[in-house]
């Protein structure tokens, strides 16, 4: 499918485990929580979080990017530098993502088809990474209507749709429990990494929500599509 590209177990296990363990040492400063639809209040069935100088939130008053956490009210924590080196590796656009997104699903929590619209930076991809258990992800075009394709994804995988599919209609049909070890707690996580600004609009200074330490390859077998 055109602006869609997957690279399989992109991710080795050490370096899986280590990215585990960053993000739950974040959460730990910007707790998981449960957003909800706008108008409805319906909650979502993933718990959700942010890394990174901006954050997706949903809630009754909509969809929209903050600075800071919702309970908390304190800025997000950083992107760690293994995230920031994966999208320099794979996605050759010029600035760096502002936004990583985090989904916990656990206990048959699933993602409804939608599109990633809510950035005005729509010439950056995005790159979604998977740790934990299978998923089943559709993505399709970029109208409900559009024919989608079903994929199953495995702990390390890596996902970027940009270009003529930036807003390809997406979603997790189901996760499959038990297929990873990879969890504390098991489950799956979901780290969505996103440029929401146009470059030279947003300016900030270099190292906000941003983790830069450099860290060990982030897989085996490179140049592996």
């Amino acid at each position: 499918m055109p602006g869609i590209r997957l690279w399989p177990k992109y991710l080795e296990p050490a370096a899986q485990r280590r990215l585990v363990a960053e993000i739950f040492d974040r959460i730990a400063t910007a707790p998981l929580y449960r957003p909800v639809m706008p108008v409805s209040g319906k909650p979502f069935s993933v718990l959700e979080t942010n890394l990174g100088s901006l954050g997706w939130v949903s809630d009754v008053h909509g969809y929209r990017y903050e600075p800071v956490h919702r309970d908390t009210q304190l800025p997000w924590p950083p992107i760690p530098g293994l995230l920031l080196e994966l999208w320099r590796d794979l996605t050759a656009y010029p600035e760096e993502p502002e936004c990583c997104l985090v989904n916990l699903y656990r206990g048959g929590a699933r993602m409804g088809l939608h599109q990633d619209r809510d950035e005005a930076a729509l010439d950056a991809p995005v790159l979604s990474v998977s740790l934990g258990d299978d998923a089943l992800f559709r993505i399709g075009g970029d109208t409900r209507k559009a024919a989608t394709r079903s994929i199953r994804l495995h702990s390390g995988d890596v996902v970027m749709f940009g270009g003529a599919a930036r807003l390809a209609f997406h979603g997790i049909d189901r996760v499959i429990e038990g297929t990873s070890s990879c969890i504390p707690g098991g489950g799956r996580l979901n780290l969505t990494l996103r440029r929401v600004g146009v470059p030279g609009k947003n300016k900030k200074t270099p190292d906000q929500g941003a983790d830069r330490a450099s860290h060990a390859p982030l897989r085996a077998g490179a140049g592996r599509g």
